[in-house]
């Protein structure tokens, strides 16, 4: 579909659910990722509910310009949210989101109060001011642009990612849904990834922006699910935002590493079933 004044290009939007419902939950995928990835963990809620999941801008199937250049901040994929919402009208959903995508999720609900109604954030990307300024983000873009961007075909994709790096413990189901939308074809016969290794680096590197405020800023109720191991959550704001902590839950999951919807699809559905059914 079409963003208002978000420029050329269109926005995928996977819609799972019976189509004469209200949206009752709207999903965002993480860094590098697209929505179809998550397949396992919404569509059975779909026998239910009406579940959105969206292809950010540079991800997936989504056509919005994705121009690494002189990005300082996410605000741009805030930005694209806010004009899903107005295209859809929408109004009091359970937004949710894993990294990057619970991040976008706290900034939209921060700057119109109206879209959500809770937020559901598996860790998502929360970092306190010394790492923003330190090298950290710097070394996640360097390792994203040295990323092999073309393979022969979906198979040899697949044969190289499946039990190696990030894709430990990915369940077979989960990587093939990630690769259909994940990889594009090419005149060549062979793919490329839908989200550009420099598309993905300036994401890495775009921190600017002040997702600590945005709790205090934002009115609804937060479920934040955070890994034990190697977590982008390093801010915890029960301890730390005082104004918001009564709205806010914080929970680290045991035995779990940054892909925790990945490692625990059961825990995560269980979680957006529980955030769609508080009133």
């Amino acid at each position: 579909m079409t963003l208002p004044r978000r420029g050329v290009g269109t926005a995928c939007v996977l819609d799972w659910g019976p189509a004469d419902r209200p949206i009752d939950l709207v999903f965002l995928h993480a860094t590098g990722f697209n929505a179809l990835t998550y397949r396992c963990i919404l569509e059975p809620l779909a026998a239910t509910y009406r579940i959105l999941a969206v292809d950010q801008r540079g991800h997936g199937r989504s056509t919005l310009p994705a121009i690494p250049d002189r990005r300082s901040d996410w605000y741009d994929f805030r930005d694209d949210l806010l004009a899903l919402r107005q295209a859809l009208n929408l109004e009091g959903v359970v937004l949710a989101g894993h990294s990057m995508g619970g991040t976008i999720s706290l900034l939209a609900a921060a700057a119109e109060p109206r879209l959500a109604r809770r937020l559901a954030l598996f860790d998502p990307v929360i970092l306190p001011a010394p790492v923003v300024e330190s090298d950290q983000p710097m070394l996640l873009a360097m390792g994203a642009e040295r990323r092999r961007a073309v393979y022969d075909d979906r198979a040899a994709a697949f044969a190289s990612y499946r039990g190696r790096g990030a894709f430990i413990g990915w369940p077979d189901a989960m990587l093939s849904d990630y690769l259909a939308d994940g990889l594009r074809d090419l005149p060549s016969g062979e793919v490329t990834l839908s989200c550009a290794p420099k598309w993905e680096a300036s994401t890495y590197r775009a921190q600017r922006h002040d997702s600590r405020a945005a709790f205090a800023q934002s009115a609804c109720p937060i479920e934040i699910y955070a890994a034990e191991n190697d977590s982008a959550c390093r801010f915890n704001p029960v301890a730390q935002t005082s104004r918001a902590a009564s709205r806010i839950t914080f929970e680290i999951v045991p035995a779990t590493g940054h892909f925790l919807p990945m490692e625990r699809p059961d825990l995560a559905r269980a979680v957006l079933q529980a955030a769609i059914e508080r009133v």
